[in-house]
């Protein structure tokens, strides 16, 4: 699911970097859905900083690359994966969509905007996935205007068993940059934590991976 040791951990040591993630496990954060964690991932931070984008950009390109994928057009899952998929699409040279987190109110409705057309094979760019909830439902409404979605491309995973199940399930390829347990490595080796603190994190992500998640 990833790109590779060695992208996988510079792009960890950027996102901790530029404090895109953040570990505090004596002062947890609360999730939209109350899970309380000690790790916080806000990839929009990434938006401020070229040198990361660029790196983002030039690793969905290379796996699009490397797997000799057809693509047709990229979208993007609103909001944080918007911009990442509009540079990916420059790179490519390629018309660039987004799916909305929910159908407009007015007007004609959508919620898959960008006029793609049906047959169309695309790729589709999201900043995160836990559960894979959020990213299946947009993989949904492409179904829906019939186009054809060859893979999932995300910046960072919690590995939640739950999201590769209903990855296998939907029959969608997932492909991610990094995910928490190399951010996590990376944290440490820079001592980030004390032995109690590790444990910690160590027992939350293992409590995690065994129940749902946030749903995104």
């Amino acid at each position: 699911m990833s790109d590779g040791v060695t992208t996988t951990g510079r792009l960890a040591e950027e996102l901790l970097r530029i404090g895109a993630v953040v570990f505090s496990p004596d002062e947890p954060f609360t999730w939209a859905s109350g899970i309380r964690s000690p790790v916080y991932v806000d990839n929009r931070l990434t938006l401020a900083h070229p040198e990361v984008r660029r790196q983002i950009c030039a690793a969905f390109a290379a796996f699009a690359d490397r797997e000799k994928l057809a693509i047709d057009a990229v979208v993007g899952t609103a909001t944080a994966g918007i911009p990442h998929a509009a540079w990916l699409a420059d790179r490519l040279g390629l018309p660039m969509a987004y799916v909305r987190g929910s159908a407009k109110q007015h007007g004609r409705l959508n919620k898959v905007e960008g006029g793609l057309e049906e047959g169309m094979r695309v790729v589709l760019v999201e900043d995160l996935v836990s559960t894979g909830g959020s990213s299946l439902n947009a993989v949904g409404a492409l179904h829906a205007v019939g186009v054809h979605v060859l893979a999932v491309l995300a910046i960072f995973t919690y590995e939640l068993r739950a999201a590769a199940e209903a990855f296998r399930a939907a029959g969608v390829p997932l492909h991610v940059l990094t995910d928490f347990s190399t951010v996590f490595r990376t944290a440490l080796r820079d001592g980030h934590f004390t032995d109690e603190q590790t444990a910690h994190v160590m027992d939350w992500h293992r409590d995690l991976v065994a129940g749902e998640g946030p749903d995104r």
